[in-house]
């Protein structure tokens, strides 16, 4: 696909299960309870891999002095996921819920996700690389959608010009279907150098897999079959200085 090189400028209290809270205990998504991202992945079985949540995802790859630090994550979840994991938190009554409202559940979130190493998955010639404790994480409610924005660093900065430089944000176990938004997805944040550029390319899956899955989450929450798009990794470059 084209390259999409963009630019821009570039913190959780409340209650409730976040997106990790009980891995293994088989959590999952129930009406009246708080629903978790990763309650999903230890509750599903294997022979019912096929999406319970649906999330939007946008990325702004950061640097810093000629280096590439991490992630500047927002995740905007679907309409079910929305309904359920705001159920409870809008302590006031106002029917907004605002940043200390939602931060508990926020910090919950981000504690269940280190187990799946924030579904992020940046690779360096084709060796992944380790990340470092997430920052700067919050939610936000607005319109309707729940989105999670949080800062995930690489443990070690890579020059910005190396070779093979790509990252993913995927859940391959297929519980969660991340797929990038559909409006400037991936960014990179000022410092880049001049000449940086991202660019997206889909993974190689089997279509009859993809309708399968999709044909799966229709027989379980009804009506038309869904679309699984397919995975996308983001390979970044910038020109030799």
């Amino acid at each position: 696909m084209a390259g999409m090189t963009t630019r821009d400028a570039g913190s959780g209290q409340g209650s409730g299960q976040g997106l990790g809270q009980g891995s293994g205990q088989g959590r999952g998504l129930a009406a009246g309870a708080v629903a978790t991202l990763a309650a999903v992945v230890a509750a599903a079985s294997p022979a019912a891999a096929h999406p319970h949540v649906w999330v939007s995802v946008e990325t702004t790859v950061v640097y810093d002095k000629g280096t590439i630090t991490g992630f500047r994550h927002r995740w905007s979840f679907d309409e079910l996921y929305t309904t359920m994991a705001i159920q409870g938190l809008d302590a006031n009554g106002d029917g907004a819920y605002d940043r200390k409202e939602l931060a508990e559940l926020a910090q919950v979130n981000m504690d269940g996700l280190k187990e799946f190493d924030y579904f992020t998955q940046p690779r360096l010639g084709g060796q992944p690389l380790k990340t470092a404790a997430p920052q700067d994480y919050w939610l936000e409610y607005k319109d309707g959608v729940l989105s999670l924005n949080f800062v995930l660093p690489l443990a070690q900065p890579v020059l910005a010009e190396a070779d093979g430089f790509a990252f993913a944000v995927s859940d391959p176990s297929y519980f969660i279907a991340f797929d990038l938004a559909k409006d400037k997805p991936v960014r990179l944040s000022e410092g880049a150098p001049a000449g940086c550029q991202a660019n997206v390319v889909a993974a190689e899956q089997d279509k009859a897999e993809l309708e399968r899955l999709g044909q799966a989450f229709q027989q379980e929450l009804g009506g038309a079959a869904a679309s699984i798009g397919m995975m996308k990794s983001v390979t970044v470059s910038c020109p030799k200085t």
